[in-house]
């Protein structure tokens, strides 16, 4: 019994690296497949072939598996208002903030959002005051036949565990067992790595990414320029007269302790000397 267990155990471990290959094709009978031939013996099985084959194309195609990220760099007069909004729009769709850096002149966001509705996301971004878009990309990777292919490797990794564990309640000696055990870790192992790609497949499929960059601009955007009037040229002159008297009004100020430090004593020295003068003149 202990024998078979042990070529039970090292067959499998042979046939685990042969595992990946087990996608292999088939030989068919002739005969067979002539009988698999569509509308060998019916011809109305030949019209509907095609229809049959676009009906079997169509969830394939829906069920695609798409992993969309896309970039936004946007400048703002305020860095840090403008990223909150960003934040608020993406948190309204469903999304949320993965990473965020901020500063005074600028923000990077990372956020993610469900993948249907990125670009609902982007436009709205692009739609905020005060801010003008500076790039726009969107990157589309089809990663479906990656996510296939994990689910059927992650169903062959299954049924192997599951027969290294019947090999498991079949031994008999600590040597059977400590080597099925190992085998069985090892496979375990392996299941586990496959299952953690396959949520990473489907998690960035689900939620697409989306980075928003924010850099500071000196003003804001020009407001639409007013209609030259009258009383518009009027009110110009008025501030432009209030303004010079302002101005005019601060450099007396600035200049008048001086005048009254340096003035006082030229004053009285022009003083003097015209009272001598006038005291020598006969």
């Amino acid at each position: 019994m202990g024998r078979r267990v042990a070529a039970a155990v090292l067959a499998l471990a042979a046939l685990a690296g042969c595992s990946s290959n087990s996608g292999s094709t088939t030989a068919v009978a002739p005969g067979a497949a002539q009988e698999a031939k569509p509308g060998a013996g019916d011809p109305d099985a030949a019209a509907k072939a095609p229809e049959d084959k676009r009906a079997a194309a169509e969830p394939a195609t829906s069920n695609r598996q798409l992993v969309r990220i896309g970039s936004v760099r946007l400048q703002a007069p305020d860095v840090a208002g403008t990223a909150a909004r960003v934040n608020d729009v993406v948190l309204a769709q469903g999304g949320y903030v993965a990473s965020e850096n901020l500063t005074d002149n600028n923000a990077t966001t990372t956020l993610r959002v469900p993948g249907d509705r990125l670009d609902a996301v982007m436009k709205a971004v692009g739609e905020l005051p005060d801010v003008r878009v500076a790039e726009r990309t969107v990157r589309t990777e089809d990663v479906t036949d990656q996510v296939v292919d994990v689910e059927a490797r992650i169903a062959n990794q299954r049924a192997s565990v599951e027969r290294v564990r019947a090999l498991l309640d079949r031994a008999t000696t600590t040597a059977e067992i400590t080597q099925i055990e190992s085998e069985l870790t090892r496979r375990q192992g392996e299941l586990e790595s496959l299952l953690r790609r396959h949520d990473t497949l489907k998690g960035q499929a689900a939620m697409s990414t989306l980075t928003v960059a924010i850099g500071r601009t000196d003003r804001a955007p020009a407001a639409p320029a007013e209609d030259d009037d009258f009383l518009t040229a009027l009110a110009g002159g008025w501030h432009a007269l209030t303004a010079a008297l302002g101005w005019l009004l601060i450099v007396i100020g600035r200049v008048l302790p001086f005048a009254v430090v340096l003035g006082a004593p030229l004053l009285g020295y022009l003083a003097w000397r015209r009272r001598r003068k006038g005291a020598v003149t006969p």
